[in-house]
C-alpha cells in the first residue's frame, strides 16, 4: 500500500514493543507515532498487534504494563483523528483477543478478513518463493498449488524453504566438507523434495 501510494512506511512488530522495564513499552509506542508524524505522509503498520493491544478485561492482576501500553496506543490513535497524513494499519490472527476500545470508530474501525489463498493465489505465491530457485523439470507449480488447499502464504513459504534445504543437504551429503561448496551448481529442487516438505508442513493455526 505504501509503495502504491508513494508514502513512507513504518513497520512495527508488536512483540518487539514490549519491554520489561517500567515505562519503556509506552515510550516505544509514543516514539513510533512521533516518527510517523515526522515522516508524514506515512503508513504505520503494526504486525501481531494483539501482542500489545490485548483485551484489558482479560489480562488479569498482572496487567499493569499491558494496560498502560493499550492506553498509550489508544491515546496516540486519538491524536491522529484529524491528521490525514498518517494512516495506521494493523494485522492479527486473533481479532477476538483485541481490546474492544481499539476497534471503535476513529481508531481501527475498518476490518478486512484475509482468507487462506485460493488456488490462483497459491500459484502466485509459489512463483514468488521459487523465482530464484533451481527447479527440476518434474516440478509443476500449478499441480503443487492445487495440492496446497488450506495452506496460508506463510505455510507455502515454509514448504519452499524446506524443499530447498533438502536439495542443498542432498548435495552437501554427497561431498566431504568444503568440497560441497564447489558443487553448488548441482543443487536441484525436485518434486520429491516438495512432497517431503509438504508432509512436514502443517497448516498454521488461525
Amino acid at each position: 500500500i505504501a509503495g502504491e501510494s508513494g508514502v513512507n512506511f513504518i513497520h512495527v512488530a508488536g512483540p518487539e514493543l514490549l519491554d520489561r522495564y517500567v515505562g519503556e513499552s509506552e515510550k516505544s509506542v509514543r516514539e513510533v507515532f512521533e516518527r510517523a508524524r515526522q515522516a508524514a505522509p506515512a503508513i504505520v503498520f503494526f504486525d501481531e498487534i494483539d501482542a500489545i493491544a490485548a483485551n484489558r478485561d482479560a489480562m488479569g492482576s498482572d496487567s499493569g504494563v499491558g494496560e498502560r501500553v493499550v492506553s498509550q496506543l489508544l491515546t496516540e490513535l486519538d491524536r491522529l483523528v484529524d491528521n490525514p497524513n498518517v494512516v495506521v494499519l494493523a494485522a492479527t490472527n486473533r481479532k477476538d483477543a483485541l481490546d474492544p476500545a481499539l476497534l471503535r470508530p476513529g481508531r481501527l474501525e475498518s476490518h478486512v478478513l484475509v482468507p487462506d489463498p485460493d488456488v490462483d493465489a497459491r500459484r502466485a505465491i509459489l512463483g514468488v518463493h521459487t523465482r530464484e530457485k533451481p527447479l527440476a523439470d518434474d516440478v509443476d507449480l500449478d499441480e503443487l498449488a492445487a495440492h496446497m488447499d488450506g495452506l496460508s502464504g506463510a505455510d507455502i513459504q515454509a514448504v519452499c524453504r524446506e524443499a530447498t534445504m533438502r536439495a542443498i543437504e542432498e548435495v552437501a551429503d554427497a561431498y566431504e566438507g568444503a568440497e560441497a561448496n564447489e558443487h553448488a551448481d548441482e543443487i536441484l529442487v525436485t518434486q520429491e523434495h516438495f512432497d517431503a516438505a509438504l508432509a512436514l508442513v502443517t497448516p498454521a493455526e488461525e
